[in-house]
């Protein structure tokens, strides 16, 4: 097999990007199931005005957005009679209705029980080293909390102390609505899970007044964080998006690490060597929800945000008769945010994957993060070496028939030496009309079959030397393979 140095001389070609040391910084110029509390799921507030439709010229057009969005409903009450149609009928457009301006993913949080060592494995397995943090040495008494960056990626891990320790802080922790009890009882229902998906916003304020007018769960209110060194501001909110998960909306000027409250982490010196901890990781591509009735879910996501129905799958795309699902792709309008979800297909052979996720989660949740990087060759190679020794193990590679087969299915768009290369690191290849996606699942993340990653790397679409959002679709040409080797993965479980 080709050598490291020869992969990366094959490898193939991905946007550009500019990381910053800051989180903030490396967004301000960037183009939900309740909390287990239930008192803001009982008064939901539905106070604020909506927000007008700009179209790219900046010209208001109000009858514009009202008739996008009474289409975009008649779409989704049509599909709610008739099903969906599957991808070969699927015709995407992009109708611009967000109800409030979306600029692309800025982290995702999960909550876990041992933060500490969760993301000592997770810095170590994605090459993300620890950039902030707010624990008891930061005058945290509630909760410890870690933010890992790569590039334009955040991934932040926290957990509660314990409930018996009632030390009174000279100030509250950065996040007021993270309370001991919610994070106990959320980690003792989904063991390590996703509990926010954070997005930059224009206006968190605006977003979730707004969200929540046209029917989103409400679940924190607007906050105002202060940075008392620079007198920077961060606006943070929050609705319900499904399950246990909370969609966070972010907005404001803040350029210290990840939000205020947290103190800056200065990496250690190995990990800006090219040898060293970096892997290549640079943003969220997608995140993946778990749902037991797709429709209703969508709607109710769809209403409050505007988003647009990007993509659709049945289990007839699936090509496996042992299990299947249906899913379906939320867009923003700059489609920088996507958020698929999946439910469960009954009266198979085998249960479906959703269906086991959902059981063993206890209900709906966010069931992987599809992480971007630029040479995917690099990347598994990193990976891979690190997969038995504190990283992450990947599913089983498809047969030798799918990689003989690839040339036909794909055409030229991989030279001979590259589909050597993703024979040899399992990687699955699929392309559109658009682009070539590339792509690899991780096996579970934690102890229960749930939480998972996807690595993928997106080829063509560029627009101004910007990518456009989901290049190369989502995968449904390997949608076969990678179900086999899921129920071969899970059949493991079964002993």
């Amino acid at each position: 097999m080709a050598a490291a140095s020869s992969a990366r001389h094959a490898s193939l070609s991905s946007p550009p990007s500019s990381s910053s040391s800051s989180i903030s910084q490396s967004r301000a110029t960037a183009a939900a199931a309740s909390p287990r509390s239930p008192s803001p799921r009982s008064s939901p507030r539905r106070s604020g005005s909506v927000l007008e439709h700009t179209d790219r010229a900046g010209k208001v057009d109000i009858g514009k957005e009202i008739e996008q969005q009474r289409r975009q409903r008649q779409d989704l009450e049509s599909k709610a009679k008739s099903g969906l149609v599957g991808f070969d009928k699927f015709v995407r457009s992009n109708p611009l209705t967000d109800r409030f301006k979306v600029l692309c993913f800025h982290h995702v949080e999960l909550w876990c029980g041992d933060a500490t060592n969760t993301w000592r494995r997770f810095s170590w397995g994605l090459g993300m080293p620890l950039v902030a943090k707010s624990d008891q040495t930061t005058g945290n008494h509630v909760y410890c909390s870690y933010a890992l960056q790569s590039e334009d990626l955040v991934l932040v891990f926290s957990a509660p102390y314990s409930d018996k320790h009632r030390y009174q802080p000279a100030s509250p922790p950065p996040h007021p609505a993270m309370t001991k009890p919610a994070m106990l009882d959320f980690f003792d229902a989904h063991g390590l899970a996703v509990r926010a998906v954070g997005v930059r916003v224009e206006d968190a304020a605006t977003a979730f007044r707004t969200s929540v007018e046209h029917g989103a769960i409400a679940v924190l209110e607007p906050t105002t964080m202060h940075d008392v060194h620079s007198g920077q501001e961060l606006v943070l909110s929050e609705v319900a998006l499904y399950g246990d998960v909370v969609l966070r909306f972010v907005s404001g000027g803040f350029d210290g690490p990840f939000l205020p409250g947290y103190e800056r982490v200065s990496p250690p010196p190995f990990s800006s060597s090219p040898s060293g901890l970096g892997v290549g990781l640079c943003r969220l591509d997608h995140a993946v929800g778990n749902v037991h009735n797709l429709l209703d879910a969508a709607r109710y996501v769809a209403g409050f945000t505007g988003f647009h129905e990007f993509a659709e799958f049945t289990a007839e795309d699936i090509g496996t008769c042992e299990s299947g699902l249906n899913s379906m792709v939320l867009a923003s309008n700059n489609e920088m945010v996507l958020l698929p979800m999946n439910e469960p297909v009954h009266g198979t052979r085998r249960k479906s994957q959703i269906q086991t996720y959902l059981d063993h989660n206890e209900g709906p949740g966010l069931q992987h993060l599809a992480i971007s990087c630029r040479d995917i060759f690099h990347t598994l190679r990193e990976m891979r070496m690190r997969s038995h020794i504190g990283g992450f193990e990947f599913m089983p590679r498809p047969n030798k028939k799918y990689y003989k087969d690839l040339p036909e299915r794909i055409g030229s768009s991989l030279t001979p030496e590259q589909v050597e290369m993703c024979e040899e690191l399992g990687i699955l290849v699929d392309k559109d009309d658009q682009g070539i996606l590339l792509q690899i699942f991780t096996k579970p993340v934690g102890d229960r079959p749930t939480l998972f990653l996807e690595i993928i790397q997106r080829v063509g679409c560029m627009e101004e030397n910007v990518q456009r959002g989901g290049c190369g679709g989502f995968g449904k040409g390997n949608f076969s393979a990678l179900f086999k080797s899921i129920e071969d993965y899970e059949k493991t479980l079964e002993r």
